[in-house]
């Protein structure tokens, strides 16, 4: 199993390219399924959880390429040789359960195990469930597997609220409507990034949808999808992480196609800790203030709020920042397992809960410690490029599900980091 070895060397600069959006593309894949004509993915980040989601479309019997380096994915499912989702390849990745919507509205059922992933929460499938019952289907959970059918003459349209502003749930609505007879409306929808960049997608295949972005989507059933061609919105999980590089280690870094719009809350908190973010022609050009990082409190909300896939990466930050900091995760319980590892490289961190109060070290020491989750390896990476020594970093393929070609980006700048085969 590979490790991550992290010296911190003192400022960094140059530039880092920002691939696109992980969440985006595992949400857009799924969407081959709602058409027999081709679909294309220009911008795609080249994961592993997008090789996971292009083993469970083929396992549908779909025609799956990655294309210019994996850079380009080239789909189409125009013949369906099964409806069931396996245990086995849904297991290894949450966003599987995202073929549910699309096979329902095509096939009129699915089978689909339910998703593994990170160990972060329970994530709960019911809202999913209860989304696509307001469109008529009929779901029932047996042996661990999800059994959905639509009725006789296809999904309908319906109105529905849901109980929290589910990403996953949206997205499973949205793509089951478009093939659904008549008008649906979700309310307290999803507005994140991907949402839109979804819709955005789905347009250019032919569905009439209005409100991405907003809290209520309106869905026009149509009769039939057909192919299209999108480019992936950028990964703004990845641009927020990197943004993060000179604010914890110093110097000055630009991120190629960043998108301030895409993380205003966590931008404004980075302000207010006295790092200096200016766009430019290329992207984002992110450096310390006088040197000083002061300590702020943050909350993660839904979107447009703070992102929960950030907090790990502004605990590391705060790790070091003058003052205290309190953070509050009121997204996914079992989030602030990054923690103990970070209190191993010396860092003053008490967690009560969905809370955690970080007080400042002018130094982190460099120690072994044990990624949890994606965030937390790389809010662990962060750290040892603020610590004195050698940081080893283990469990790293969980860095593998979400951040392309880390080391190979850290170095570009100047970090002193490698993988090793242990």
């Amino acid at each position: 199993m590979d490790s991550i070895l992290v010296t911190g060397n003192g400022p960094l600069s140059g530039t880092i390219p920002i691939a696109g959006a992980k969440n985006a593309c595992l949400t857009l894949m799924p969407a081959t399924l709602l058409t027999e004509e081709p679909l294309t993915l220009t911008n795609a980040p080249r994961l592993s959880d997008i090789k996971t989601m292009s083993s469970l479309l083929r396992s549908f019997g779909a025609e799956v390429s990655l294309l210019n380096d994996g850079l380009v994915i080239a789909m189409s499912s125009h013949d369906l040789a099964t409806v069931r989702a396996d245990y086995d390849i849904v297991r290894k990745m949450r966003a599987s359960n995202l073929v549910l919507g699309p096979l329902l509205a095509r096939a009129g059922e699915a089978i689909v195990s339910l998703p593994g992933g990170c160990a972060i929460g329970a994530r709960p499938m019911d809202i999913h469930i209860t989304a696509l019952e307001a469109l008529g289907a009929t779901i029932e959970l047996k042996e661990g597997y999800l059994y959905a059918r639509a009725p006789l003459n296809g999904l309908r349209g319906g109105r529905h609220k849901m109980r929290f502003a589910s990403v996953g749930a949206t997205e499973n609505f949205v793509m089951a409507a478009t093939l659904s007879k008549g008008t649906s409306v979700l309310e307290n929808a999803a507005r994140e990034p991907e949402i839109v960049d979804l819709v955005q997608c789905l347009r250019k295949m032919g569905a009439e949808i209005d409100g991405e972005g907003t809290s209520t989507i309106t869905i026009q059933g149509v009769e039939r999808l057909h192919g299209a061609t999108h480019k992936v919105v950028c990964d703004r999980i990845e641009l927020g992480t990197y943004m993060l590089v000179p604010a914890i280690a110093g110097g000055e870094v630009t991120l190629v196609n960043g998108q301030l719009d895409l993380l205003t809350a966590f931008c404004n908190k980075l302000h207010e800790a006295g790092i200096d973010i200016s766009e430019t022609g290329d992207g984002i050009t992110v450096k310390r203030k006088n040197g000083i990082v002061r300590a702020v409190d943050v909350a993660t909300e839904v979107f447009p709020g703070f992102p929960t896939d950030l907090q790990a990466q502004m605990m590391a930050l705060m790790c070091t920042a003058e003052g205290v900091c309190h953070l509050e995760e009121t997204i996914f319980e079992n989030r602030f397992m990054h923690a103990p590892e970070l209190i191993r490289m010396g860092a003053h961190i008490e967690v009560k809960g969905g809370l955690a109060k970080v007080t400042g070290v002018r130094k982190l020491k460099g120690a072994p410690v044990m990624a949890t989750d994606l965030r937390a390896s790389v809010s662990l990476i962060l750290a040892g490029l603020a610590a004195e020594g050698e940081t080893k970093v283990s469990r790293v393929y969980h860095l593998d599900r979400g951040y392309e070609q880390l080391v190979g980006k850290l170095k570009a700048v100047g970090a002193i980091v490698e993988r090793v085969a242990e």
